[in-house]
């Protein structure tokens, strides 16, 4: 549209007399907001776009609407919904309604996600030359149903419409908008709450659970012996910390930047940001709030922690951004991720590393690296069983299951390979163990260990993350709880 007017764009030909319910979109009847994952798409084939972004944000939201409309393509048919507001309306348009999609969205986007629900029949939007929010939208719709209509709304803006609206249906209205609504005196027709994000979708979104792979940090500290040593301690656990807000904030920032990869992933999608739960705007508030936190953490401890940390971050980033879709790079990566925590804890606490140690596990999350990556092609080849087929956001093909299969196992069994010489060149060289002979155990008790998460791999039973599998998984705890036990007989020195 070329005119500073809004005119109705007509999707279905069917009218009627009855009231007409209008839709808001962004945070109504999408759990997201159109704006934002423009941008992100936008950022994610131009990466130099920011600049372009900033521009056209100085001309009008409206140019920058157009502008990003034009330039990407959603994947508007994977975009979370409000499925309670749309049964809503579903069910008043069986019913003899007219139903009317007005959005502050490009009218390009509009249309396209329209055309998703049978259901609407005229599309209201920005045009390039005018946002319409707020006191623009309500004038729009009462010169289009000067004979009232009834709103879908959220947001505060949308006061200005539910004042020109006859009645009023909350859709997603936080408790502040909702009293200010119900203020106006008009009838409330319906209420369909946002679902809360809560401690719980907090948890999830910052994976917390993931955090248990961080205890890497206070391994340099055990091998070290500094088992008593308090200030060790106090260091080990103020990194750890450090390493756990700078791992949530990258989680968030790797959610964003993949939402519509996760939104076809069968675990992903119900993910606090791919399902619609968080918004965008949530994580990117608190992304550079968690990333200053935990490098203020690291500085408590010393520079080099600080440097190791923003080497995390670093790598991170890459990996979210680029290297997830390398073959073999990504698990490379991943493993080299696992090595930066036993190279923070050996930061933190001031103990010298062995080499065979950060090569074993190198080599050990380069083999569970591999069986995550197995484990998504065996998934693809179960629904679709096309060689040609590709895993959404990754560089492999379902015919690589060989090739990973064969990386993955030869990469564990090189870590226990790697394991022995360690224990012969090093470990039982140390003279705080008392009876190191205990530690032979050790490299065992891996090997049925590996051995099991590549066959359950193989039978299709792991879970995406086999370190979050082992987790949860009872023999696996057994085999840990065993590692445990001969690593203290060994440092207490028990005799046979």
């Amino acid at each position: 549209m070329s005119t500073d007017s809004v005119t109705a764009i007509a999707i279905d030909s069917r009218m009627t007399e009855a009231a007409p319910l209008v839709l808001d979109v962004d945070g109504a009847l999408l759990r997201t907001d159109l704006l934002h994952e423009s941008a992100i798409a936008y950022v994610k084939i131009n990466p130099l776009g920011l600049i372009f972004l900033v521009w056209w944000l100085i001309q009008g939201k409206a140019v920058l609407k157009r502008k990003l409309a034009e330039r990407v393509r959603l994947d508007i048919e994977h975009l979370p919904i409000n499925t309670e507001l749309e049964a809503y309306a579903r069910l008043a348009h069986d019913n003899g309604r007219t139903i009317c999609l007005a959005t502050a969205a490009d009218e390009l986007l509009a249309i396209k996600l329209a055309q998703r629900f049978d259901f609407i029949s005229f599309v209201i939007a920005s045009n390039g030359r005018r946002n319409l929010k707020g006191l623009a939208k309500a004038f729009a719709l009462k010169e289009q149903f000067p004979n009232g209509f009834v709103y879908a709304g959220d947001s505060r803006s949308d006061l200005h419409v539910w004042t020109a609206a006859t009645s009023i249906v909350l859709a997603g209205a936080n408790s502040a908008t909702s009293r200010q609504a119900r203020a106006l005196g008009k009838p409330v027709e319906a209420d369909f709450p946002r679902p809360r994000l809560g401690l719980r979708g907090w948890v999830k979104a910052l994976r917390l659970h993931q955090w248990a792979k961080n205890v890497l940090v206070f391994m340099p500290l055990v091998l070290g012996g500094l088992f008593t040593d308090l200030t060790a301690w106090t260091n080990a656990a103020l990194a750890f910390l450090a390493l756990g807000i700078l791992a949530s904030a990258t989680y968030l920032v790797n959610d964003i930047w993949d939402i519509e990869d996760d939104r076809r992933h069968w675990t992903k999608r119900h993910r606090p940001l791919a399902s619609g739960l968080m918004t965008v705007k949530q994580a990117v508030i608190v992304t550079p709030l968690a990333f200053v936190v935990s490098l203020a953490l690291g500085a408590m401890v010393g520079p080099a922690v600080v440097a190791v940390l923003l080497a995390y971050l670093v790598l991170t980033l890459c990996y979210s951004f680029g290297f997830k879709r390398k073959p073999v790079l990504d698990a490379f990566t991943l493993a080299s991720l696992f090595t930066l925590r036993l190279i923070l804890g050996i930061a933190a606490v001031g103990v010298v590393a062995s080499p065979w140690l950060l090569v074993f596990s190198m080599f050990l999350f380069t083999s569970l690296s591999f069986a995550k990556r197995q484990t998504e092609v065996l998934r693809l080849m179960e629904k679709k069983q096309d060689t040609g087929d590709k895993i959404f956001g990754r560089g492999y093909f379902v015919a690589d299951a060989p090739f990973i299969l064969a990386m993955g196992v030869s990469c564990g069994m090189a870590s226990i390979l790697i394991m022995v010489l360690y224990l012969t060149q090093d470990a039982l060289l140390v003279d705080f163990y008392g009876n190191a002979d205990w530690l032979w155990a050790i490299p065992a008790i891996l090997f049925l260990w590996l051995s099991r998460i590549w066959m359950l791999c193989q039978r299709g039973e792991l879970l995406d993350d086999p370190v979050v599998f082992a987790m949860r998984d009872p023999k696996s705890l057994m085999l840990c709880a065993g590692l445990g036990l001969f690593f203290a007989m060994a440092c207490l020195g028990v005799p046979y």
